[in-house]
């Protein structure tokens, strides 16, 4: 079983945790990621907003990329993505070019400028998630769970990006109240707790505009996890997880709270329940520290990684501008 894969920028920098226990679950699933050759950026959140080509433009080219370089099943191509913003960006793109000739047209005239063109409707984009639930099931799942998660209390936590706006032809249960991701923490034998939060915005860039706003958003989160007694918060978003995860110190100054909850993704609770090692998933980078949850299911947190050497300071009356360094390949095979 071959999926495309688009990790997305996240996935390459501040969410590495969630590429290395997606590539690693999958190998365990026997799922095939072939990652999408020489993509880009899908432009987050904001880009739609300053330019409607441009925006388009930038995530058609990554459906292009994947119109000409993957295999189709049932006449479409596949492709997986792990980031929710990146799937509701490639996904809704694809569902409005399909419907809206005048758009397609104009996206078009932009990729054609760098040899290339997409043909609306040829490319499915599904979440990671989605492909895991839908085509594998939660039997094959659990089939593949050595070290159940009974011990821990998990709030599922989808985001606002994942199931809405719906988007037709995915498999989402109910917008607003969807239970999949409950389904597949059930599979993994962890006791899923009620998080009635479960679909409610963590803010995304809201710290970078109002950190009031910010802290509001996140603090009703991880009080309403605290509230039902959640060991771990698992999300299948990156922004989720960085906010969730790299605020909630600043939540609890400006609130006098004592929250300490670890965010974790999906994948890296199903690679403990698969038995994998945790160093592999990415455990140890999340900056709340996951120890004491590990510990319910007899597992040891790996060291953090050692901090990146500070840049060296430039000269007094230096002017040279700044040149890019090829940056060190996080050594990782490029299929899974």
């Amino acid at each position: 079983m071959a999926y495309g894969y688009y990790p997305g920028c996240s996935l390459e920098h501040s969410a590495a945790a969630y590429d290395d226990s997606t590539r690693a679950v999958a190998k365990a699933l026997g799922v095939e990621l072939v990652e999408l050759d020489d993509w880009n950026c899908c432009g987050a959140t904001e880009y739609i907003a300053l330019s409607r080509t441009g925006a388009y433009a930038l995530i058609g080219r990554n459906l292009a990329l994947a119109e000409s370089q993957l295999p189709r099943t049932n006449g479409k191509a596949v492709l997986a993505a792990p980031c929710s913003a990146c799937f509701l960006n490639l996904s809704k793109a694809e569902h409005y070019v399909a419907t809206h000739a005048d758009l397609a047209s104009e996206m078009n005239e932009a990729l054609a400028a760098g040899g290339l063109h997409y043909t609306p409707g040829s490319v499915e984009v599904r979440h990671l998630v989605e492909v895991l639930v839908t085509d594998l099931g939660y039997d094959a799942i659990r089939a593949k769970v050595q070290r159940p998660l009974s011990a821990l209390r998990v709030a599922p936590y989808y985001g606002c990006l994942l199931t809405r706006p719906k988007i037709p032809g995915h498999g989402v249960d109910d917008a607003e109240y969807p239970s999949f991701l409950d389904e597949l923490l059930h599979a993994l034998g962890a006791d899923v707790v009620d998080f009635p939060l479960k679909t409610h915005c963590c803010g995304g860039h809201m710290s970078q505009i109002s950190a009031d706003t910010a802290n509001m958003l996140l603090h009703r989160l991880l009080k309403n996890a605290t509230d039902y007694r959640a060991d771990i918060i698992a999300t299948a978003c990156p922004m989720c997880q960085l906010n969730l995860d790299a605020y909630q110190a600043q939540v609890n100054r400006a609130y006098e709270t004592s929250f300490d909850l670890p965010i974790l993704y999906f994948t890296q609770l199903m690679g403990l329940a698969f038995g994998l090692d945790a160093a592999g998933l990415g455990l140890g980078k999340e900056l709340v520290s996951a120890e004491k949850a590990l510990a319910k299911i007899g597992v040891a947190r790996p060291a953090p990684p050692p901090a990146p050497a500070k840049p060296a300071h430039r000269k007094k009356g230096d002017k040279a501008l700044p040149m890019p360094r090829k940056k060190a390949h996080r050594g990782r095979a490029r299929t899974s």
